[in-house]
């Protein structure tokens, strides 16, 4: 590796790959892309004991991995512009927005990848051109291997059924809808200068919903300033970003996106948790008369940990606009943390890769 280099492992059409590119770019810290294969991605798994992407490679060979804590972690090393706001109540805020972006929205960025003809013929395809391009086996076997993993994987294994779908999709939309609503009146999320938020709904709009063929066409004719949004974040440069001010405040046009997170997300995370403490593997819930059996998610009762961690360091003003935001939803964000949940990976095996983040592993040396 060439000294002073930051190298990013991932692949182009990689959800959160594509989010941490966003980020660097717009914090204007240099680093080289290397689209991975599979043997890159093995060696990046035994650096960091994690099999997912991206992967970051530091020019003193220690690596990071999960997008959010590299965020974290890069803004206090490199110097650039901050992209988390001052002000407790919207710095809270827009973690919350980010982790909701991050993580509620993959299963409909995944259904709409894998559910749909168009969609799933073209992406096998790229994958198998990428990220296998280093198996033995012809260009047909190959698509197939991918094509027949993924739907298994992010449709069958997690809950994506003829009745499931309706509510997947309607995610999308209302979230589609909620956004343009927004991004109609500025340009940014929060305001002026992206933060955190912007980048936890960047990942599934950038490399999903604007790319593949069937989320992209609904986005272009239901929410065109979403569009718009995408490609203003994936331009921002550092000098542009500086020029405007980080919002002080929620806005209140946001309110639709954290009923949603009030109604929804959190009290999947609090079920996930408490299935976790359990020692069961399956989460099983009802959400408007729709049942749902999803794998449990260590590391999304490490997001429900961090979340309450923040939640606590709250002043007691600050603690007030969140809860106004959120109602009874809030209550939520009270409960303790189980033990060591941060240190839990997400169980995967190893010959499945993981377009997914788990944790930081700084220090540990190449292989």
């Amino acid at each position: 590796m060439a000294s002073g280099t930051i190298i990013v492992h991932g692949l182009t059409l990689s959800y959160f790959t594509g989010k941490l590119e966003a980020w660097l770019r717009a914090r204007g810290i240099p680093y080289r892309f290397e689209e991975m294969d599979t043997h890159a991605f093995r060696r990046a798994g035994r650096a960091t004991g994690v099999l997912q992407m991206p992967q970051v490679e530091m020019p003193d060979g220690s690596w990071f991995t999960d997008t959010t804590a590299i965020m974290a972690d890069f803004e206090k090393r490199f110097p650039g512009p901050a992209l988390s706001p001052r002000d407790p109540a919207a710095r809270f805020a827009s973690l919350l927005l980010e982790d909701h972006g991050d993580e509620w929205l993959w299963r409909p960025a995944l259904h709409y990848r894998w559910s749909f003809a168009e969609d799933m013929t073209l992406m096998s395809a790229q994958i198998a051109r990428t990220m296998l391009r280093d198996v033995k086996l012809p260009f047909w076997l190959r698509r197939q291997v991918i094509l027949r993993r993924q739907r298994r994987v992010y449709l069958a294994e997690d809950g994506v059924t003829k009745e499931t779908a309706p509510q997947i999709e309607a995610l999308y939309l209302e979230t589609l809808d909620a956004m343009e609503a927004v991004l109609a009146r500025r340009p940014f999320l929060m305001g002026e200068r992206p933060v955190q938020a912007d980048f936890g709904f960047f990942g599934s709009m950038f490399r999903h919903f604007s790319s593949d063929p069937t989320p992209a066409a609904i986005m272009r004719a239901r929410a065109p300033h979403v569009l718009l949004w995408v490609a203003r974040l994936w331009a921002a440069q550092p000098g542009d970003i500086e020029k405007a001010a980080l919002p002080a405040s929620v806005p209140d046009d946001l309110v639709p996106i954290f009923a949603r997170i009030a109604s929804d997300y959190l009290p999947y995370l609090a079920a996930n948790e408490a299935v976790l403490a359990q020692g069961d593997k399956h989460v099983r819930y009802s959400q408007s008369g729709v049942h749902w059996d999803v794998p449990v998610s260590p590391y999304r009762a490490h997001c429900l940990s961090a979340l309450r961690k923040e939640y606590a360091s709250l002043d007691q003003g600050a603690r007030s606009k969140i809860d106004a935001l959120l109602g009874e939803g809030a209550e939520l964000l009270c409960g303790p943390a189980i033990p060591n949940v941060e240190d839990t990976p997400e169980p995967r095996p190893a010959s499945r890769p993981a377009d997914r983040h788990w944790r930081r592993a700084a220090g540990r040396k190449r292989t």
